[in-house]
Protein backbone atom coordinates (compact mmCIF):
# COMPACT_ATOMS: atom_id res chain seq x y z
CA UNK A 1 0.00 0.00 0.00
CA UNK A 2 0.98 3.93 -0.37
CA UNK A 3 1.25 4.53 3.27
CA UNK A 4 3.58 1.61 3.79
CA UNK A 5 5.85 2.60 1.01
CA UNK A 6 6.17 6.11 2.63
CA UNK A 7 6.45 4.62 6.05
CA UNK A 8 9.41 2.54 5.08
CA UNK A 9 10.95 5.04 3.23
CA UNK A 10 10.59 7.26 6.53
CA UNK A 11 12.25 4.45 8.67
CA UNK A 12 15.27 3.82 6.02
CA UNK A 13 16.11 7.54 6.05
CA UNK A 14 15.86 7.65 10.22
CA UNK A 15 17.96 4.69 9.98
CA UNK A 16 21.29 6.06 7.22
CA UNK A 17 23.72 5.19 8.89
CA UNK A 18 25.39 8.26 10.62
CA UNK A 19 28.76 6.29 12.41
CA UNK A 20 30.81 9.24 12.19
CA UNK A 21 29.22 11.60 14.87
CA UNK A 22 27.37 8.27 16.50
CA UNK A 23 30.66 7.09 17.26
CA UNK A 24 32.42 10.14 18.47
CA UNK A 25 30.07 10.89 20.28
CA UNK A 26 29.71 7.61 21.85
CA UNK A 27 33.10 7.32 22.74
CA UNK A 28 33.19 11.22 24.15
CA UNK A 29 30.26 10.11 26.57
CA UNK A 30 32.15 6.66 27.65
CA UNK A 31 35.71 8.44 28.33
CA UNK A 32 33.45 10.94 30.50
CA UNK A 33 31.45 8.32 32.78
CA UNK A 34 34.32 5.80 32.41
CA UNK A 35 37.68 7.60 32.61
CA UNK A 36 39.50 4.17 32.85
CA UNK A 37 37.93 2.34 30.48
CA UNK A 38 40.17 0.64 27.05
CA UNK A 39 38.33 2.42 24.33
CA UNK A 40 39.60 3.28 20.95
CA UNK A 41 37.69 4.70 17.61
CA UNK A 42 38.46 2.53 15.01
CA UNK A 43 38.05 4.29 11.37
CA UNK A 44 36.48 2.70 8.81
CA UNK A 45 38.06 4.10 5.64
CA UNK A 46 35.46 2.17 3.11
CA UNK A 47 32.18 4.50 1.58
CA UNK A 48 30.23 3.50 4.21
CA UNK A 49 32.68 5.28 6.81
CA UNK A 50 31.11 3.03 9.60
CA UNK A 51 33.77 3.26 12.28
CA UNK A 52 33.26 1.59 15.38
CA UNK A 53 34.30 1.40 18.44
CA UNK A 54 36.64 -1.45 19.97
CA UNK A 55 36.25 -2.28 23.70
CA UNK A 56 38.50 -4.45 25.88
CA UNK A 57 36.56 -7.56 27.42
CA UNK A 58 36.95 -6.18 30.49
CA UNK A 59 35.03 -3.43 30.61
CA UNK A 60 32.43 -4.46 28.04
CA UNK A 61 29.40 -5.67 30.36
CA UNK A 62 29.90 -2.26 32.56
CA UNK A 63 29.63 -0.01 29.46
CA UNK A 64 27.22 -2.43 27.60
CA UNK A 65 24.53 -2.11 30.58
CA UNK A 66 25.46 2.12 30.64
CA UNK A 67 24.54 1.98 26.78
CA UNK A 68 21.34 -0.05 27.19
CA UNK A 69 19.81 2.74 29.88
CA UNK A 70 21.93 6.15 30.27
CA UNK A 71 23.44 6.64 26.86
CA UNK A 72 22.73 9.58 24.74
CA UNK A 73 20.85 7.94 23.02
CA UNK A 74 20.17 4.80 24.69
CA UNK A 75 20.69 1.49 22.58
CA UNK A 76 17.22 -0.46 23.26
CA UNK A 77 18.30 -3.25 20.41
CA UNK A 78 20.90 -5.12 19.48
CA UNK A 79 20.22 -6.07 16.18
CA UNK A 80 23.46 -8.34 14.67
CA UNK A 81 26.13 -9.98 16.88
CA UNK A 82 28.98 -11.92 14.78
CA UNK A 83 32.58 -13.37 14.62
CA UNK A 84 35.82 -12.40 13.07
CA UNK A 85 38.51 -14.83 13.59
CA UNK A 86 41.80 -12.96 13.01
CA UNK A 87 44.61 -16.08 12.83
CA UNK A 88 48.35 -15.70 13.73
CA UNK A 89 50.42 -14.03 11.09
CA UNK A 90 54.01 -13.41 9.85
CA UNK A 91 55.27 -9.28 8.81
CA UNK A 92 58.45 -8.47 7.53
CA UNK A 93 59.94 -5.77 8.72
CA UNK A 94 63.61 -3.64 7.18
CA UNK A 95 66.12 -2.28 9.74
CA UNK A 96 68.79 -0.28 8.74
CA UNK A 97 72.57 -0.46 10.71
CA UNK A 98 75.36 1.22 10.12
CA UNK A 99 78.62 -0.50 10.24
CA UNK A 100 82.32 0.66 9.59
CA UNK A 101 80.76 3.62 7.26
CA UNK A 102 78.63 1.51 5.49
CA UNK A 103 75.22 1.23 5.93
CA UNK A 104 73.57 -1.98 5.90
CA UNK A 105 69.65 -3.14 5.28
CA UNK A 106 68.09 -6.31 6.88
CA UNK A 107 64.95 -7.93 6.83
CA UNK A 108 63.18 -9.29 10.07
CA UNK A 109 59.88 -11.90 10.53
CA UNK A 110 57.79 -10.84 13.03
CA UNK A 111 55.27 -12.79 13.97
CA UNK A 112 52.16 -11.19 15.38
CA UNK A 113 49.47 -13.20 17.44
CA UNK A 114 46.06 -14.12 16.22
CA UNK A 115 42.22 -13.25 18.04
CA UNK A 116 38.95 -13.61 17.71
CA UNK A 117 36.98 -10.66 17.75
CA UNK A 118 33.41 -10.45 18.34
CA UNK A 119 31.29 -7.21 16.67
CA UNK A 120 28.00 -5.68 17.68
CA UNK A 121 25.46 -3.42 15.59
CA UNK A 122 23.24 -1.56 18.28
CA UNK A 123 20.14 0.73 17.25
CA UNK A 124 18.00 3.51 19.33
CA UNK A 125 14.45 2.52 17.74
CA UNK A 126 12.58 4.77 20.02
CA UNK A 127 15.14 8.00 18.69
CA UNK A 128 15.65 6.19 15.05
CA UNK A 129 19.26 6.40 15.50
CA UNK A 130 22.20 3.69 14.36
CA UNK A 131 24.34 1.51 14.25
CA UNK A 132 26.47 1.83 16.68
CA UNK A 133 29.11 -0.62 15.90
CA UNK A 134 31.41 -2.08 19.01
CA UNK A 135 34.00 -4.93 18.25
CA UNK A 136 35.63 -6.63 21.69
CA UNK A 137 39.07 -8.60 21.07
CA UNK A 138 40.15 -12.23 22.85
CA UNK A 139 43.25 -12.67 24.23
CA UNK A 140 44.16 -15.33 21.38
CA UNK A 141 42.83 -17.47 19.23
CA UNK A 142 43.76 -20.85 21.85
CA UNK A 143 42.76 -20.82 25.67
CA UNK A 144 41.61 -16.82 26.11
CA UNK A 145 38.86 -16.86 23.90
CA UNK A 146 36.33 -15.63 26.88
CA UNK A 147 34.32 -12.50 26.88
CA UNK A 148 31.14 -10.90 28.43
CA UNK A 149 27.96 -12.30 27.34
CA UNK A 150 25.26 -9.48 26.84
CA UNK A 151 22.20 -11.51 27.21
CA UNK A 152 21.33 -10.32 30.19
CA UNK A 153 20.93 -7.10 28.66
CA UNK A 154 19.58 -7.45 25.33
CA UNK A 155 17.73 -10.87 24.67
CA UNK A 156 18.65 -10.99 20.98
CA UNK A 157 21.99 -12.17 21.74
CA UNK A 158 21.70 -15.25 23.16
CA UNK A 159 21.02 -17.11 19.90
CA UNK A 160 23.92 -15.31 18.23
CA UNK A 161 26.22 -15.74 20.81
CA UNK A 162 25.88 -19.52 20.58
CA UNK A 163 25.94 -19.45 16.67
CA UNK A 164 29.50 -17.60 17.50
CA UNK A 165 30.15 -19.67 19.66
CA UNK A 166 29.49 -22.65 17.57
CA UNK A 167 31.03 -21.49 14.64
CA UNK A 168 34.54 -20.03 16.06
CA UNK A 169 34.96 -21.01 19.80
CA UNK A 170 34.25 -17.79 21.51
CA UNK A 171 33.24 -18.72 24.91
CA UNK A 172 30.44 -15.78 26.50
CA UNK A 173 30.40 -16.10 30.52
CA UNK A 174 26.86 -15.70 31.95
CA UNK A 175 25.55 -17.09 28.74
CA UNK A 176 22.19 -19.22 30.05
CA UNK A 177 22.63 -22.02 27.62
CA UNK A 178 26.12 -21.77 26.01
CA UNK A 179 26.19 -24.98 23.92
CA UNK A 180 26.33 -25.79 20.13
CA UNK A 181 23.30 -23.89 17.83
CA UNK A 182 24.29 -25.25 14.31
CA UNK A 183 26.58 -28.69 14.66
CA UNK A 184 25.97 -31.58 16.89
CA UNK A 185 27.04 -31.76 20.12
CA UNK A 186 29.53 -34.52 18.45
CA UNK A 187 31.34 -32.25 16.19
CA UNK A 188 34.07 -30.85 17.22
CA UNK A 189 36.47 -27.62 16.29
CA UNK A 190 34.95 -24.84 14.85
CA UNK A 191 34.65 -24.44 11.17
CA UNK A 192 34.05 -20.85 10.48
CA UNK A 193 38.01 -20.09 11.81
CA UNK A 194 40.39 -19.84 8.74
CA UNK A 195 42.56 -22.50 9.41
CA UNK A 196 39.85 -25.08 9.43
CA UNK A 197 40.38 -27.77 7.73
CA UNK A 198 37.25 -30.43 6.94
CA UNK A 199 37.75 -34.01 8.02
CA UNK A 200 37.66 -37.00 5.26
CA UNK A 201 34.82 -38.60 6.67
CA UNK A 202 32.06 -37.74 9.44
CA UNK A 203 31.75 -40.28 11.93
CA UNK A 204 28.47 -38.81 12.63
CA UNK A 205 27.26 -37.87 9.35
CA UNK A 206 23.79 -39.63 8.05
CA UNK A 207 25.74 -41.75 5.14
CA UNK A 208 23.71 -43.78 2.43
CA UNK A 209 22.57 -46.90 3.61
CA UNK A 210 20.28 -49.92 2.98
CA UNK A 211 17.94 -49.27 0.58
CA UNK A 212 19.40 -45.74 -0.48
CA UNK A 213 22.93 -47.94 -0.75
CA UNK A 214 21.32 -50.02 -3.13
CA UNK A 215 19.96 -47.99 -5.37
CA UNK A 216 22.98 -44.86 -5.60
CA UNK A 217 24.90 -48.19 -6.48
CA UNK A 218 22.93 -49.66 -9.09
CA UNK A 219 22.76 -49.22 -12.89
CA UNK A 220 21.79 -46.21 -14.24
CA UNK A 221 18.31 -47.30 -16.09
CA UNK A 222 16.51 -43.70 -18.15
Amino acid sequence: RPDDRLYSQRIAVALEPENMSIAEDILGQIREVFPKAEVLLVPNPSPSKQNSLRVAAADLLEIARWLRVQANPAFDYLSNLSGVDWPDKTVKEKTKERRDGKETETIVEKKIPGFLEVVYHFYSVSLRKGPLILRVRTGNRRDQVVVPSLTPIWRSAELQEREVYDLYGVIFKGHPDLRRLLMWEEFEDFPMRKDYVEPDDYEYEPTPHGRVLERSQAPFRP
